[in-house]
């Protein structure tokens, strides 16, 4: 496996080393002569091992850049960003998923194989495997290594519940992910499991959290703050503290992906605060959304009209950005709004809500005028 990629983004060109969050910019001339050495079997030069020694504390003295440093190729389109919920199933029960009902369903290996093969045709460098819950997915151990093996720097959004699981520690030690993102639903046993619906999650939960942060995989934790674990905000706060991983608060819930409400019942009221300003979303243009069976959407929220990526192949997602335009204009869904300028949801979200009869306090937010 590569230890390094090199990769056109956008008008610039990088080097990243997989399960690090670093990336180093160079010219456009070292990035043709990497491209030079790779294919003519000659050695690392001098810069490069200057400045993965400095970035990563990497040895390239005198090692050939062809089976060290992955050239990627520029992209078919304008996107470097991709999310793929590999499934929909899930072994929690959260009430508070978006998800709604979870089934386990999508393309067979073949056609996983075509999508990231398509995924990485297309630019993408940051790719995140999502769910369901990932981890659980019979193809997710050979999928995961197959995005790595083509130069994804591979995130993972996961509830935590198979980190316990040698098989899966002993993958993502060997092939270490950028981020391994992991959704906190309590401090404790009883309100962890209130929150999941799920016997013995919290003790899973904790074993594969501490194997995760021992083994030096760069963790983050996603505190989901709803009704039931509300209480226990700043305890949860304290226990990412006292690990010493960076952490976020998930505390405004949407409606599932099919517009329903359910989800919005275990909002904590006192965590309904407005929302930032809406200025805009690369939702699109420079990132898009893949669902199990490999159709592309600007997002999770705007889901239709969408792209099959497999039947279609990479160049189709040129018509990604239009698409994204149109569903991103202000006109329509909320009977001509004329406060829609200062409006703090996107349109797919709002019609989400409108679809769901959430409360307008939910969605409809406006900005301070100047």
């Amino acid at each position: 496996m590569h230890l390094l990629i090199a990769s056109p983004y956008q008008n610039e060109h990088l080097i990243l080393r997989p399960g690090s969050g670093k990336a180093v910019k160079i010219p456009q001339g070292h990035f043709k002569v990497l491209e030079h050495a790779a294919a003519f079997g000659e050695p690392s030069p001098d810069w490069l091992t200057s400045v993965v020694k400095r970035a990563w504390e990497l040895d390239l003295e005198g090692r050939p850049v062809a089976g060290n440093v992955l050239i990627r190729k520029p992209g078919l389109t304008g996107h470097s960003r991709a999310t793929y919920e590999i499934n929909l199933g899930c072994d929690y029960k959260c009430p508070e998923c978006y998800l709604g009902e979870k089934r386990f369903e999508g393309l067979d290996w073949d056609g996983k194989v075509r999508m990231l093969y398509a995924v990485r045709d297309s630019g993408v460098i940051w790719f995140q495997f999502t769910g369901g819950e990932p981890l659980i997915d019979r193809d997710f151990k050979r999928a995961y290594r197959l995005a790595n093996e083509l130069g994804m720097m591979v995130e993972i959004l996961s509830n935590g519940s198979s980190l316990h699981k040698p098989e899966i520690m002993d993958l993502l030690r060997e092939l270490p992910p950028e981020t391994l993102t992991l959704s906190l639903y309590g401090a404790t046993e009883k309100t962890y499991e209130e929150c999941t619906k799920t016997g013995h999650s919290y003790k899973k939960f904790c074993v594969g959290l501490d194997a995760a942060v021992e083994a030096g995989l760069n963790v983050k934790l996603s505190l989901v703050i709803i009704k039931e674990n509300a209480h226990e905000q700043n305890a949860m706060r304290a226990w990412a503290e006292r690990l010493g991983v960076p952490w976020s608060e998930y505390a405004l819930m949407s409606p599932t992906i099919a517009g329903g409400a359910e989800p919005l019942a275990n909002q904590s009221p006192a965590h309904l605060k407005e929302r930032q300003p809406f200025t805009g979303c690369p939702a699109g243009h420079t990132f898009y959304h893949l669902n199990p069976f490999g159709l592309a959407s600007i997002c999770k929220v705007g889901r239709d009209p969408s792209i099959n990526l497999v039947d279609e192949g990479a160049s189709a997602l040129t018509r990604l950005g239009g698409i994204a335009d149109s569903l991103m204009l202000r006109t329509g869904g909320c009977s001509g709004c004329q406060l829609s300028g200062s409006c703090r949801v996107c349109r797919p979200m709002a019609k989400l809500m409108q679809q769901a009869e959430a409360p307008l306090k939910n969605y409809c937010q406006h900005a301070p005028k100047e």
